[in-house]
């Protein structure tokens, strides 16, 4: 079972939805029947609230189920209540990234297009700093919060469990100078570094690379159990959409495969950007 409390929160969401829709009831009627409010269980199944283990004993006991399901669930309560190490930094993480962050330390693939700015995972201090000094009306405090998670975050990628991670990032990224010429210099050079960790590909989709999937940066999420399903993640500067639906999901993969098809190899992505770190060299 994955181990960050907000995919264990999101497993037990999907359980639930799974036993009403086996019993055919609404979550009006569960809810009569249990003396509760039809939006109780439907933030129940939605993962938009808490949940206590004594709901969710009743819920199973009321749909029949077994009691080796009914302390799974109640045990995946419990643990959906503990704090993921990324919420002990308050305002540096908005709350709608907090979810983000705790589906993508339990993700077995992640494959991301960026349009305008290069990854998360692969920035350096300096790189992230000004995105946040600029972009954000934030505090000092705040701002260095947001910098140590996004620095902590990476680490995921050096785990011997590490998730095979696939960027897609378009040449403007690259080229785009944050900050300063020095600035661009090492963060292309982290990403030079990090491209050689075996579980990260790296593709620059070019300027001249004519027609591709037209779409904003995206990101595709994949769990390594079956019963969590992929969800697709794009967030703006004041909320972010998560998209779970098998028609999202595949219209995604669709567009993301069109992106590395388009896309420069691994090998001529790692060339193009080796030569503009020469010209941030000069």
């Amino acid at each position: 079972m994955a181990g960050s409390p907000t995919a264990r929160r999101r497993r037990l969401s999907i359980e639930l939805k799974k036993l009403r829709e086996k019993s055919g009831l609404t979550c009006a009627q569960v809810g009569q029947a249990l003396d509760w409010s039809g939006s109780k269980v439907n933030r129940m199944e939605t993962g938009s609230g808490r949940v206590q283990p004594s709901d969710v004993d009743a819920l199973c006991r009321f749909y029949g189920t077994s009691d080796e399901l009914r302390e799974f669930l109640k045990s995946l309560a419990r643990e959906a209540k503990t704090r993921g190490w990324w919420q002990v930094h308050g305002a540096g993480v908005p709350e709608w990234f907090n979810i983000y962050i705790g589906l993508e330390q339990d993700a077995s693939t992640l494959r991301q297009y960026q349009c305008e700015l290069l990854p998360g995972l692969m920035q350096t201090e300096a790189y992230a700093r000004e995105l946040h000094t600029t972009g954000a009306h934030m505090s000092a405090e705040d701002i260095d919060r947001a910098v140590r998670v996004r620095l902590e975050r990476q680490e995921m990628l050096t785990r011997p469990d590490a998730p095979e991670a696939w960027f897609v990032v378009n040449e403007g990224a690259v080229r785009n100078v944050i900050g300063d010429r020095e600035i661009m210099r090492e963060q292309l050079e982290k990403i030079l570094v990090i491209t050689e960790l075996p579980s990260v590909t790296l593709q620059v989709l070019p300027f001249d690379s004519g027609t591709y999937p037209a779409t904003g940066s995206f990101t595709m999420l994949g769990f390594p159990a079956p019963e969590d399903p992929d969800l697709v993640y794009r967030d703006g500067i004041t909320d972010a959409v998560y998209l779970e639906g098998e028609h999202h999901v595949r219209e995604y993969t669709r567009a993301f495969d069109g992106l590395r098809a388009a896309a420069l190899s691994p090998q001529r992505s790692a060339r193009l950007v080796q030569s503009v770190v020469k010209e941030y060299s000069k």
